[in-house]
This record gives C-alpha cells, structure tokens and sequence, in this order.
C-alpha cells in the first residue's frame, strides 16, 4: 500500500477501508470495495455535470482557477498571445512542444495542402436553407467529411491519424467561411494558400468581386490571439464530448462534429452572444447601476462574468481587454464598450460580486472584438469551433493513446419502478 492512503469507515457496517491516492485522487473503483452485502453492487459517486470528477489524466493544459492561471503544455497563456502564432500553438498542442523555424515551415506547408474541401462537399452545403444557421452548416459538413475520406477510422495508424489531423486544422477555417457566405446569399470564395492561416481565413470571409480584400493588420493580429485563447481549455463540456464519443473509437470528423455540437450550446460557445445581447438590453451606461440592482435581487444574469473553473480573473480574459482596446481605435469605440467598462468597475468594486468571486471572463470581451471586425452574432460560434479544433483533435489523439481509456460508459442511479406486470390496454386507468 502506498503511503499516500484514505481511510474511509463506513457507519453502516463498522468496517474500513484503506485506499491509495495518486496526484490527489482515489480511483472511483476502488470504492466498489464498500459493500453492504456480498451481492451489493458497492459505493459509487454521484457527481452531476462532473464537478468534481477526473475522466482522464492528460498532459495538454494546465489551469488553476483559484490563481488565474492558463497554461497550454507548461507555457503561459500571456506569453503565447504576445508572442505566438495560432499556427505555431496547434503544433505546440499536439505535439508537446514549441517547432523549430524548419518544423514551423513544414507544418505550416502541410496545413495549407489541406485547405481546400471537395466540390462535392461545396455543393452539399449549397444545399442547405438560404438562412441556415452557420454553425448547424458548420456541425453538418464536419461530420460529412467522413464519408469523403473512409480511411480515418483507422484511427490505431498513425499516418492515418497525422493525416486526418491536417485536413481538420486546413479545411475547418474553409468551411466556416463558406458558411458564411451561403448565410449571406453570397458566392464562396476559394483558398489562397499564399496568404498566412488567419489572412487566407478574413480573405474568404470578405473578399468581394475583383476587389482584393485588404485585410487591417489590426483584425489579422486580433484574431490570431483570440484563436490562440480559444485553441484549448482543458476538459470542458465540448472537449469532453469529444472524448466521450471518440472513446467509441469513431472517426475524428465524426467526433469533432460531436464537440461542436457541444460548443453550439448558449452556456458554451454561445456565451458571447448571451453578453451582446445582454448590453443591448441595458441600452445606455446611465442605466448599469439599475441593472446591477436587479442581478443582486435574483432578476438577472450578469453575463460574462463568473466561471466553473476561475474563481480570480480569467487570465483570457486579461488579454483580450488590451486587444479591444487596440481593435477599437482601429474601427472606433463601440457605445457598448463603455457599458461594458461600467459594469466590469462596479462588479470589481462591489461586494456581492468579490464575495461570489464573478471576475470577467473570456465572453465578457471576445463579442465586441468580433462584432468591431463585421462578424454577426450567429457566427461567434464557429469562430469559437475554428480554433478549438486543434484542442479537440490533441485531446482526441491523447485519449486514443492512452491504454487506461475505454468506452465512455457512467453509471446511474435508478430511482424509477422495480418490477412490474404488464396490463392490458383495456384495464388501463
């Protein structure tokens, strides 16, 4: 028995039971050990939405939210938003470390080999509804990738996998475009693989007729860190989704759709849109202190702040309000900016929100950074899903790899009917 044990005595019978810890936890089979009977099934945890609950051990992000703390593979989100590229922070995710100039080259050539999606799959996207909603658009033609590249279920080879990895990262920023475009009734623009991942991206958003959309520096180095906020978050409700239905050993595509279907949520990838629209109801920095008024009497949200995991300033959220500050004396200052300063000062100050630890968060900012540089709200979400997908994909391979990891399958507990006899319809009541 290891040192690091737990003692738990169970009342009902007067036994003990001795367990080991390792990296501060115990195996929740363990507590199977605690029965009743002999033909008691045993202890188990009851732990809705995993509050407090480890699926996995994992070597990708670190984060301490009672410190603010954001690490992708040991370095500091700060630093790689100053310094990094989003393209240099994929390879970082799934390969462990930062490439060298060649390793960057090559990853950066690879990337952009994949690119382009099949005319059939342009097509397919064509067909949907003139409004459809983008991320709908988005989910629907990630999973159709599948049927256009059979071999990815072979997810045990390498190649394979390396391969199915580059198409998601190269052909993700195509799609969401294209999504775009058909929600605006307007032609799809194609790849320009001489342009940098974020530029080629801006180009196919807004590129119109012979004009050669310029792209504002500004908007290139906004998104680019905002990609790099947003590459991973450890084990949140989509990249658990993306596990839990990887671990059914699925193709990557088909999980990927899973985890953006789980990022389209307005608790997840949603929640910027939940702030814009919340700004909009205030309407005016004169109403805040009425609105803040409400939130304390139980009668509103305050959207944008809080988080399950920060309890101090998301450090996300540290950086992206420098960047609207930038972004904003390139497009000019959004009256929604000063609303949101009002209530950012006020809930920093007052002590209902300090004592409930309600810091901004990452959606907090992001909405009016995307909103200065022209995308509409419906899009925030695929923006969101464009950068997460590296994150996805690096969980994905991780959980693929690891021999501890089986089938996703918790447990309940049944509190419905024991047996009963079925009964006629004719003596129903």
């Amino acid at each position: 028995m290891p040192n690091e044990t737990l003692t738990i005595t169970d009342n009902r019978t007067g036994k003990s039971y001795e367990m080991p810890i390792s990296y501060g936890t115990i195996h929740a089979t363990d507590l199977r050990k605690i029965k009743v009977s002999d033909d008691d099934f045993g202890m188990m945890t009851y732990d809705p939405a995993f509050m407090n609950t480890a699926s996995c051990k994992s070597t990708v992000t670190y984060i301490d939210g009672d410190k603010g703390i954001l690490r992708y593979r040991g370095y500091p989100i700060e630093q790689l938003a100053e310094k990094s590229t989003y393209v240099e922070v994929t390879y970082l995710l799934l390969f462990g470390e930062l490439p060298t100039k060649t390793q960057l080259e090559e990853w950066e050539k690879k990337i952009t080999m994949h690119t382009y999606i099949h005319e059939n799959l342009k097509k397919l996207m064509e067909g949907f509804r003139y409004d459809a909603h983008p991320m709908g658009m988005f989910i629907s033609t990630v999973a159709a990738l599948s049927t256009f590249y059979p071999e990815a279920n072979n997810i045990a080879d390498p190649v394979v996998r390396q391969k199915q990895i580059l198409r998601l990262i190269g052909k993700v920023p195509t799609i969401a475009a294209f999504s775009y475009r058909h929600n605006k009734g307007m032609p799809y623009v194609y790849p320009n693989n001489d342009h940098s991942f974020i530029k080629n991206f801006l180009n196919m958003m807004y590129s119109i007729g012979t004009h050669r959309y310029e792209v504002p520096p500004i908007f290139e180095k906004a998104l680019n860190i905002l990609f790099i906020l947003h590459a991973d978050h450890e084990q949140n409700c989509s990249t658990s989704a993306m596990r839990s239905v990887g671990s059914s050993h699925v193709d990557p595509f088909s999980a990927t759709a899973a985890a953006a279907a789980a990022l389209y949520g307005p608790l997840h990838g949603g929640a910027n849109e939940a702030v814009l629209r919340m700004l909009d109801h205030i309407g005016d920095i004169k109403h805040v202190p009425a609105f803040i008024e409400k939130v304390k009497n139980g009668e509103g949200k305050l959207m944008g702040f809080g988080h399950r995991v920060y309890k101090n300033y998301d450090p996300r959220a540290k950086v992206i309000k420098k960047l609207a500050d930038d972004v904003f004396k390139e497009t000019g200052v959004d009256p929604k900016l000063e609303i949101a300063l009002e209530l950012e000062r006020i809930a920093l100050s007052d002590e209902y929100f300090i004592k409930r630890k309600l810091y901004p968060n990452v959606d907090f900012y992001s909405g009016l950074i995307y909103k200065a540089m022209g995308f509409p709200m419906e899009f925030f979400p695929v923006l969101f899903a464009i950068p997460r997908t590296s994150g996805w994909i690096t969980h994905w391979q991780e959980m693929v790899l690891d021999e501890e990891q089986k089938i996703a399958r918790p447990r309940q507990i049944y509190l419905g009917y024991d047996t009963r006899d079925y009964v006629g319809i004719e003596k129903r009541k």
